[in-house]
């Protein structure tokens, strides 16, 4: 597996986060934690600045929920909400929506891709593959 490259970025750029990768990096997944460190280190270190989606809020908040641990939850939702939170406006679901119907998108992946879009995101962060089909949004996976 090749390091994730995200180097020549320029200081400060604003980098939409997926789900994946901050599930990985929190929860300390053994083989794709690691991958996504540099970015989270390179976040901390005020290189970089993340915003996430509140479909990646719902996504992230969905096992913590799930196994009933509300000290998680609470934990989990002051992280993401350290950073900036794009909501799901009517302008990014129609955006959305021509993404799903030109390149076949499933819906939150198309929300993710259309949010990064419009609010000029430097990169996606993500460990999804379907993103490749956008050619106007840089992908670091």
């Amino acid at each position: 597996m090749e390091p994730i490259d995200f180097a020549d970025l320029p200081e400060h750029a604003l980098l939409l986060m997926d789900s994946g990768p901050i599930i990985y990096f929190l929860e300390g997944h053994r083989i794709f934690g690691p991958r996504f460190k540099p970015v989270f280190e390179a976040h901390a270190a005020g290189r970089v600045r993340f915003a996430v989606t509140t479909v990646t809020v719902a996504e992230v908040l969905t096992g913590p929920l799930r196994a009933g641990d509300e000290a998680l939850v609470r934990r989990y939702r002051a992280i993401l909400e350290s950073w900036q939170c794009i909501d799901l406006d009517v302008g990014i679901a129609e955006s959305a929506a021509r993404l799903r119907a030109s390149l076949r998108l499933k819906l939150p992946d198309a929300v993710q891709a259309a949010s990064a879009l419009a609010i000029n995101a430097a990169a996606l962060v993500t460990h999804d593959r379907d993103f490749s089909k956008v050619k106007s949004l840089r992908v670091i996976s």
